[in-house]
């Protein structure tokens, strides 16, 4: 079970020093009493399930590959972990902006999604949810910094323009009875600051990583967020908290399966601010892993991550670019 978190005892010294303590020794934690209000939560997933539920043609219409800023729609399988594929279908939504002339690497991240013609009202139940869970991870963000010793408005700059990453995932349900191709996302750490994932609230699956390199599950808890730290908050605070290794699993006979995760991430081109450790405590450095190098930079981090998952997308808009996230 992971630890469970109120979001007003984070007003609290004794609440901020509990936040801190979860982060640096889990780096996921159910978040409760975050004040999105029912009607925000109940709107994006009718949303969700009404786009799954459109024909084909009309989601194969607005295909991530047909989108140089690696918006829209994967099919089932059409997104890589690890070099692998997930099983799962999703859109992936981020902040609606015009594309920047001459743009090179990761700046090209930024430009319109792709939204389908046959549901207008996904667009609007998207910026509902987006307003609300900017407001809960920018409260985060300004308490875990107080937290470390920082002041609150420590990462206020570096989010003037977010580059806030919003996925739509549906993992079919499986008949089978083979305990193989469980896969429904690999094992990975997030590249932004941090996530905010909605789950049904009788979803199982999610999988974290423990220190020891064992496995806990993490089901989803009625009225609560699942929260975890991504790749820049451990470059943030040089590895006093750690980006913590997740997965997916869709074991056999499992029901089809909804979740909405909110990557909440500064401007592209924004170095993150270092604060280091609380006072008395070690900074042990950020993660020296050669296959996955970490970037201060925020543009650099999420163009690793986004052009390793979606190749297609990267050799057919980016032939003039190396692939150096590989």
């Amino acid at each position: 079970m992971l630890p469970v978190i109120s979001l007003p005892d984070l007003d609290t010294a004794a609440g901020r020093s509990r936040l801190a303590r979860v982060s640096s020794e889990v780096g996921f934690f159910h978040l409760v009493d975050h004040g999105v209000p029912d009607s925000a939560i109940d709107r994006i997933r009718d949303a969700a399930r009404a786009f799954f539920a459109l024909p084909d043609a009309d989601k194969q219409a607005i295909a991530m590959v047909n989108s140089p800023h690696f918006r829209g729609y994967n099919q089932l399988g059409g997104e890589l972990t690890n070099g692998s594929v997930d099983r799962r279908e999703q859109i992936d939504i981020g902040p609606e902006r015009q594309p920047l002339p001459d743009a090179r690497g990761p700046m090209r991240l930024q430009g319109p999604n792709q939204w389908p013609a046959a549901l207008p009202e996904l667009r609007e139940a998207v910026a509902a949810y987006d307003t609300e869970l900017a407001r809960v991870s920018r409260d985060l963000l300004s308490r875990w910094a107080v937290a470390l010793g920082a002041s609150a408005d420590t990462f206020t700059e570096s989010f003037a323009l977010p580059a806030t990453l919003i996925k739509l995932i549906r993992y079919p349900a499986r008949t089978d009875d083979r305990a193989v191709d469980d896969q429904g996302v690999g094992a990975h750490k997030d590249s932004g600051v941090l996530t905010i994932l909605l789950l049904e609230n009788d979803s199982r699956g999610l999988q974290v990583e423990r220190a020891d390199g064992t496995w806990i599950d993490a089901p989803a808890v009625e009225g609560a967020f699942i929260v975890n730290i991504g790749e820049m908050l451990e470059v943030a605070t040089d590895g006093y908290l750690k980006a913590t290794r997740h997965r997916v699993l869709t074991a056999p006979h499992a029901p089809e399966r909804l979740s909405i995760p909110y990557f909440f991430a500064p401007s592209l081109d924004a170095v993150i601010p270092t604060i280091g450790a609380p006072d008395g405590a070690q900074a042990p450095g950020i993660t020296a892993d050669p296959a996955n190098p970490l970037f201060a930079t925020y543009g650099e981090n999420t163009w690793k991550s986004r052009t390793r998952a979606h190749p297609d997308v990267y050799r057919r808009w980016y032939p003039d670019e190396a692939f150096a996230a590989h």
